[in-house]
């Protein structure tokens, strides 16, 4: 009985897609002595976590090796005919959007199609990653009721969003509460009792079914969203009032009651908050239902690195250069500090504008090596042309038109970027408290 194996810890776990959500879920599963498989098309990914090499900041290598190595509670398989040995599969794949802002599910799809290929009576299927409300019951379930078996019935299916924050020192896999919604209140119960073996148990949060714990996740991230928005919009108009935004919120996070401070920047990047408002407002359609709210917040939020580029464009005309022509260093790929993930960076959207206008781009990223413009929505080529993060030095920065802080990492000493820089542009207020009279501000 799958309730007695998660009791006593015998439970098998299977994760589909070990990458930025399912290794740090691996990871937590395999601590708290969970016999857990990771699943993955790439064999790179299965053979490095089998040496116990990882290739997440988040989940550190020492980690990785003792859990692999030593406790040997983890391990990694491109075979997935190995599902069938698991007792539980969750489902932590990309949810990404197309070129026209749709739900791009083909990866979910995949991986249910995976799963029920060796489903069989009393598994556990969870879906974890980000979506619209009604996918684990639109379109995983059939999937996995192609087979015969009946959710509910023969198998147990539900959603439990994913929460990790990327670079986050504070709240991880461990620490961060769970949303769970079953199709039933026993595949609730179970998943809940599959989380509260790493997680304290008040930390895990039961609603009635998938589509709420969906629509939390979409909640979560488009309050931000939207947050972001409105400060990216008091930015502009403060631009034009001549008063420093940057100033301003720190004065009204002095507040302790009714304000939560929001930053403004050059958009929104990364997996879930520039993803998940298009796939609710997509949803909302089939509902008759305009989501004019979320969506103005979204063009604001999309705007923002052609307002850079306006604003940038004005900064180099002061100085008698046109942005055609001129040399510019970014600084950051990653879509946000000290980490090493660029999904949906803004970074990169930034440099690929201002090359379309004629500016000669380079960048620097001590999390980021290197990059290709390989999505459809950068428009690439077949074969796109790697870049290369360049070496911070002092020659460099001060070769250069304008230095552009995309991405405040940690380790950048703002001090020496202003002294051996003609111009900065700090779009994130990574040079906070400091003045010079080469640095701009956002």
């Amino acid at each position: 009985m799958l309730a007695e194996k998660i009791k006593n810890k015998t439970v098998k776990i299977g994760i589909i897609g070990i990458g930025y959500v399912g290794l740090p879920l691996a990871r937590s599963f395999a601590e708290a002595g969970v016999r857990t498989t990771g699943f993955d098309l790439s064999k790179n990914k299965v053979d490095g976590i089998n040496k116990g090499i990882s290739y997440i900041p988040d989940v550190p290598s020492a980690v990785l090796h003792k859990i692999v190595l030593q406790k040997k509670t983890l391990s990694a398989s491109t075979d997935f005919n190995g599902l069938k040995n698991m007792d539980a599969v969750f489902i932590c794949v990309p949810t990404p959007f197309d070129k026209h802002k749709a739900p791009d599910l083909e990866c979910v799809r995949s991986a249910s199609a995976s799963a029920a290929r060796t489903l069989r009576k009393g598994q556990l299927i969870v879906l974890q990653s980000t979506t619209y409300p009604g996918t684990t019951e639109e379109v995983v379930q059939p999937i996995l009721e192609k087979t015969g078996l009946k959710a509910g019935q023969d198998f147990y299916l539900a959603f439990s969003p994913e929460r990790i924050d990327p670079g986050n020192k504070k709240f991880d896999a461990h620490n961060t509460p769970k949303v769970v919604g079953g199709i039933d209140k026993e595949s609730t119960s179970l998943t809940a009792a599959l989380f509260r073996t790493f997680i304290d148990a008040d930390k895990v949060y039961e609603v009635s079914c998938p589509k709420t714990a969906e629509m939390c996740k979409i909640l979560e991230n488009t309050f931000r969203a939207v947050n972001i928005a409105l400060v990216n919009e008091m930015l502009m108009l403060s631009e034009r009032m001549g008063i420093d935004i940057w100033e301003v919120i720190e004065a009204a996070s002095t507040k302790p009651f009714g304000f939560m401070p929001f930053y403004p920047g050059p958009g929104v990047g990364g997996h879930c908050i520039a993803v998940d408002p298009f796939y609710l407002s997509w949803k909302a359609r089939e509902y008759d239902f305009f989501t004019r709210f979320i969506e103005l917040a979204a063009d604001t939020n999309m705007n923002m690195p052609y307002y850079v580029v306006s604003r940038l464009r004005k900064l180099l005309g002061a100085a008698g250069k046109s942005i055609s022509g001129a040399r510019i260093l970014v600084l950051g790929a990653a879509f946000k500090k000290d980490i090493d993930d660029c999904r949906n960076s803004v970074a990169l959207y930034l440099i690929k504008l201002l090359e379309d206008a004629g500016a000669e781009v380079m960048y620097n990223d001590p999390y980021v090596p290197s990059f290709k413009f390989e999505h459809e929505l950068y428009a690439a080529e077949k074969n796109p042309r790697e870049y290369k993060s360049q070496e911070l030095t002092g020659e460099l920065l001060s070769s250069v038109d304008c230095v552009v802080v995309a991405v405040a990492h940690s380790n950048y000493d703002f001090g020496f970027i202003l002294k051996n820089s003609k111009q900065v542009f700090d779009l994130v207020n990574g040079t906070k408290g400091r003045q010079a009279a080469n640095l701009h501000k956002l």
